[in-house]
């Protein structure tokens, strides 16, 4: 199958699941994960009409965003982000989904005040307990929140989490429930927003839009095995 047709089949199944949870289609966005995937894919996710594409790696969306500059396509960075690569993510992310700390963020703050430009980001929380995984603890959110506060060139947009891989469909909804929790505290703090939250990938997403995602990221299913 093409790109196209697999983001056809793709979009049914998250509307499939939308309807099984009693949500509208419509408040579930698609992120293709282009991560190791090539710019002919990437262009042609783009005329079926996606334009911003999820990459884990900085070098790799960097290289992207100059191989298809003008051509009306973003990146929003999903991966771990050294602190030495803010000056790439500030100067050609169009969002940041993986912001987990304050020392990255204030690094952020400081390239996109010199650019004059905000950037949209969403907070990664560790809801699966797994120390390879990225992300502040659910507990410390609210603290995070408030430090983000003063940072005026960051525009947080929710959340973001990626679930532990089990076969345990409780174990995985239990991630996807904490950090529905944790916008929940967080809103309660804050007096409103973060109302995305990024959460599901192939395996899990129907898991995760019965707990409220409102992105899912997928990458296999639309591209394919990785090149």
């Amino acid at each position: 199958m093409t790109v196209t047709e697999n983001l056809r089949s793709v979009r049914t199944r998250i509307d499939d699941a939308c309807r099984a949870a009693g949500r509208d289609p419509s408040s579930v966005t698609l992120l293709p994960v282009s991560k190791y995937h090539g710019i002919d894919q990437i262009r042609e996710a783009h005329r079926a009409g996606y334009a911003l594409f999820g990459e884990n790696r900085v070098q790799e969306m960097a290289e992207k965003s100059e191989a298809l500059a003008g051509e009306g396509i973003g990146f929003a960075v999903i991966g771990r982000v050294q602190t030495n690569k803010a000056k790439q993510v500030a100067e050609l992310a169009a969002e940041l989904h993986s912001l987990d700390s304050l020392r990255l963020a204030t690094a952020l703050q400081r390239r996109l005040q010199g650019l004059g430009r905000r950037l949209p980001v969403l907070v990664q929380v560790n809801t699966s307990g797994e120390p390879q995984k990225g992300g502040i603890e659910p507990s410390e959110a609210p603290e995070f929140a408030k430090q983000l506060a003063g940072l005026d060139a960051l525009v947080p947009m929710g959340l973001m989490t990626m679930a532990v891989n089990s076969p345990d469909r409780a174990v995985v909804a239990a991630c996807f429930a904490t950090l529905a929790a944790v916008q929940a505290a967080l809103r309660d703090t804050t007096g409103g927003g973060w109302d995305e939250l990024s959460m599901g990938m192939s395996g899990d997403f129907p898991i995760a839009i019965e707990h409220g995602a409102t992105t899912v990221r997928l990458g296999t299913a639309i591209f394919g095995p990785r090149g």
